[in-house]
């Protein structure tokens, strides 16, 4: 209820305070709802949804850090990504344009690749409440044992590498050549953009900037490289390493 109120009170259609917003009946969140919709269908890029509550990673990830990163972080990027591309001809695929993305205007490589490795990152977390042991299974996990020797040699290069770089940006897991690499990318690109170092097709995805861990770790980005592996997604990244 809290999370639509807010959604609200940020499009103008409810300003509502206090006791007063206890006055508005289900029904009537439902019918601004929809209103909301309507006013964001000109823009090209929207805020996809998680597919977890706020507070379904914790302790990993905290409730907070969750709410400002989804709604604040990745929001001005849509924001600043639909203001880059309003004025373009014809149909804009931003997969498509990390395919020539050093050709873009700034706005998009900054925006469009904000956008795009943030829905990615979403999807490849998962509740653990219990803290279970969380492994990749079935042709995944056979896939990291052939191209780097143990699972636990995996984990220590991936994490050796998110812990090592220098500033902000990303670690990766990716197919290349039919073969699993872990790379990284600065700020907000990604293996898809022909300026990256390393190209392939994203499995993994490890957001590395503060805005990601600070409120909980501060400067203990080790802590919440470790902490991550525990609600890492395994299914959704065999996903896409089966996808087209």
């Amino acid at each position: 209820m809290n999370d639509r109120r807010e959604f609200f009170k940020k499009i103008g259609l409810l300003g509502l305070t206090g006791i007063a917003t206890k006055l508005v009946s289900n029904d009537q969140l439902n019918v601004l709802e929809a209103l909301g919709q309507q006013s964001n269908q000109s823009a090209q890029f929207t805020l996809p949804k998680l597919p977890y509550a706020y507070n379904a990673l914790e302790p990993f990830i905290d409730e907070q850090t969750m709410i400002i990163h989804h709604t604040k972080h990745h929001q001005a990027y849509i924001d600043k990504l639909n203001k880059a591309v309003e004025n373009l001809d014809g149909k804009f695929v931003l997969e498509d344009s990390f395919k020539s993305i050093s050709k873009a205007d700034i706005a998009i490589r900054n925006n469009g690749g904000g956008h795009y490795n943030h829905s990615l990152f979403w999807q490849l977390m998962k509740p653990n409440p219990d803290s279970k042991e969380n492994l990749p299974s079935g042709k995944l996990a056979e896939l990291i044992i052939r191209d780097f020797k143990s699972f636990e040699d995996f984990k220590k290069e991936f994490i050796e590498k998110a812990t090592k770089i220098f500033g902000s940006g990303w670690c990766w897991l990716i197919e290349q050549d039919g073969k699993l690499k872990i790379t990284t990318t600065p700020n907000q690109d990604n293996p898809l953009m022909e300026v990256a170092a390393e190209k392939g097709k994203p499995v993994l995805a490890l957001d590395i900037w503060e805005h990601a861990y600070y409120l909980k770790y501060q400067n203990k980005r080790a802590d919440y490289i470790n902490n991550w592996w525990n609600i890492l997604n395994w299914k959704k990244a065999e996903e896409l390493y089966n996808s087209k």
